[in-house]
């Protein structure tokens, strides 16, 4: 039987699966019947700032509706306060007190200021490190790029200095050069990169026309784009590299390994497929590592990873080329019709 252990951030993994951000694992019995099944770590559902200012705004609408109806009353209600991030970083600590295998908390904060504080508060739950979930949608036309990765780098430093543990950072692919805004955020002290963030897009209803908001699970062949920048990143930085999104099989969690990556995050297969699936992909891993004579997960990663590739241009443009020039081959699967 192979040894699937892998080192992720400095944290000692039993397998390279990790069960990321989702509603799933805000029930403990999950997160336990996670760990049973073999999961390696669990990614605690992420902290939105954004989420909280709006309840608290809700709150205090409620609250205040009725006051000064009548002259001699100012206010219906005694003065209660939104109770902030507390239900939540109080329900991390639980998952951190029910498990025994690492916990990894989320952040999303809409001010500079916010991102340390927080942290610092989701430090005290217990938790083995924290992901900054860099999601953002631009809004300014005027906002220049580098003006966002130059805030996301002093945020960086920041939480960087002002905590213990490790620290890892969620990216969307969209910058102009991932590479470069990945290894500046590795020269400010980011200890891991989960590549990359499914971002949840609008859609229009025509018959209805309004929006409506469909939900954004993977697919397996989203697997790709991750693939590719891990295999491009792997073996120059020391970052630790986690591949997220369109991980479905312990074949897809091969894949990523040869390309370099270190661990995965599933989410969409567990939603599609039951918790129990995970125990699946473990077995499906080990099996494909004992077929193939792999002793240890350090024996293939990087494996395919552009450094140690003989074709160089494995993960440029030339594969695109390549595959223009065979275009014909195509109608070999799916002919004309």
């Amino acid at each position: 039987m192979a040894d699937l252990k892998t080192k992720y951030m400095g944290l000692q993994l039993k397998n390279p699966v990790i069960v990321g951000a989702s509603n799933l694992v805000k029930d403990i019995d999950n997160c336990k019947r996670m760990e049973e099944a073999g999961a390696a770590a669990i990614v605690y559902k992420t902290l939105f700032e954004e989420q909280i200012e709006l309840e608290r705004l809700q709150l205090n609408e409620e609250l205040n509706q009725y006051n000064e109806r009548h002259a001699e009353m100012i206010s219906l209600f005694p003065d209660i306060s939104h109770a902030g991030p507390r239900e939540h970083l109080n329900h991390l600590k639980k998952v951190v007190n029910a498990v025994n295998i690492p916990v990894i908390a989320s952040l999303n904060c809409t001010f500079s200021d916010t991102w340390v504080d927080y942290a610092r508060q989701i430090e005290n739950t217990g938790i083995n490190a924290i992901e900054l979930n860099f999601y953002a949608i631009p809004g300014d036309f005027k906002r220049e790029g580098r003006v966002i990765v130059n805030e996301q780098l002093d945020i960086i430093n920041e939480v960087k200095k002002n905590l213990k543990i490790p620290v890892s950072v969620k990216l969307s692919p969209f910058y102009t050069n991932v590479l470069m805004v990945i290894q500046n955020m590795y020269y400010a002290g980011v200890d891991g990169f989960v590549l990359f963030n499914r971002l949840f897009q609008p859609d229009i209803d025509v018959d209805k026309e309004e929006h409506h908001f469909p939900y954004n699970l993977s697919h397996e062949e989203d697997c790709r784009l991750p693939l590719r920048y891990i295999g491009l990143l792997f073996g120059e930085i020391r970052g630790s590299l986690c591949a997220n999104t369109g991980i479905f099989s312990g074949k897809d969690v091969a894949k990523m390994i040869l390309a370099g990556a270190d661990a995965v995050q599933v989410v969409s297969a567990i939603y599609k497929h039951g918790i129990r699936y995970i125990s699946d992909m473990i077995t499906e891993l080990n099996d494909w590592m004992d077929g193939k004579k792999y002793a240890t997960v350090d024996t293939f990663k990087g494996k395919l990873s552009k450094k140690h590739q003989k074709d160089p241009f494995s993960y440029k443009r030339a594969q695109y080329i390549d595959i223009l020039m065979k275009s014909e081959e195509i109608f070999k699967i799916y002919p004309p019709r």
